[in-house]
């Protein structure tokens, strides 16, 4: 495997800092590691310049900061250019990193959602109405602002069509360039604890650990996975994360899917255990 990771802005030819023990990790379990400059490929700067410096592989895996699919494609056809095959291609990361691209899969075992393509104020009327009355938590396609909770996030009564409108357009405020794809609202479910991160590779659950958000809190219940097997096989992704969390009445619940290469890693996870997770 070859591992390729951020480089550090200010020392390019090192990983930048955040994922250096991952790449350590990697390094000393006997598997390449090489570099990228993030920043030109997420501002859509010579992709083919930004991996310059990644030598012929034909297993790549990428763990690094988060990219748009469109960003995505462009680094995995630089790479390809270079003899250089990811694990991931760009279909299975737009799949895995937006929520239309797993949610009819996982249907059942996440709260129910409808979005909007673009964010013309009809359309998001449309599925704001279609989802009926009471309370949503809402996002774009790939991330919400959790931490602007009542500001951009939750919709207190989505039969107040002027209150979420106005939740909507703060978020497109505060997401700013980084917003994709359109407005997500989700059914609001009652959670009790906190989340959990599982990590996924090739269908099978590799690693179970905190969320990167409470990097030190367990849930005192045994994490039921089970239920997400078949719709982790059935999504056909090689390489995602699964964010968990219990329902008030107990079940466990599907918060969100994601591309794994862009996942952050909870600071307690010993980078170890993901890059032996991934090999």
């Amino acid at each position: 495997m070859l591992l390729i990771v951020p480089a550090d802005p200010m020392r390019p030819r090192r990983p930048d800092p955040h994922f250096a023990p991952e790449a350590q990790a990697a390094r000393e379990a006997g598997h390449q590691v090489a570099v990228v400059d993030h920043d030109a490929l997420a501002a859509g700067r010579d992709p083919g310049r930004a991996v310059a410096a990644v030598p012929a592989a034909d297993d790549a895996v990428y763990r690094g900061w988060m990219l748009s699919a469109a960003g995505y494609a462009a680094f995995a056809a630089a790479l390809g250019a270079r003899q250089v095959t990811l694990r991931t291609d760009p279909d299975q990361y737009r799949r895995a990193h937006e929520l239309p691209g797993w949610y009819a899969t996982s249907a059942a075992l996440t709260p129910e959602s409808r979005w909007t393509v673009g964010v013309d104020r009809t359309d998001f009327d449309r599925v704001r109405t279609g989802l009926g009355a009471g309370p949503a938590v809402l996002r774009d396609w790939t991330k919400s602002a959790k931490h602007h909770w009542h500001e951009a996030c939750f919709v207190s009564e989505l039969a107040d069509a002027e209150a979420a409108w106005r939740i909507a357009t703060r978020l497109r405020e505060l997401r700013d360039d980084d917003f994709t794809g359109g407005f997500v609202l989700r059914r609001f479910e009652p959670l009790s604890g906190v989340e959990v991160r599982t990590w996924w590779v090739a269908g099978r659950c590799v690693l179970t650990g905190p969320h990167p958000d409470t990097p030190g809190e367990f849930p005192d219940a045994p994490v039921d996975t089970a239920p997400l097997t078949p719709v982790l096989a059935a999504l056909g992704l090689p390489f995602v994360t699964a964010d968990l969390a219990r329902h008030a009445d107990g079940r466990w619940r599907l918060v969100e899917i994601g591309d794994g290469q862009v996942s952050d890693r909870p600071s307690t996870m010993a980078p170890e255990a993901l890059i032996a997770a991934l090999t």
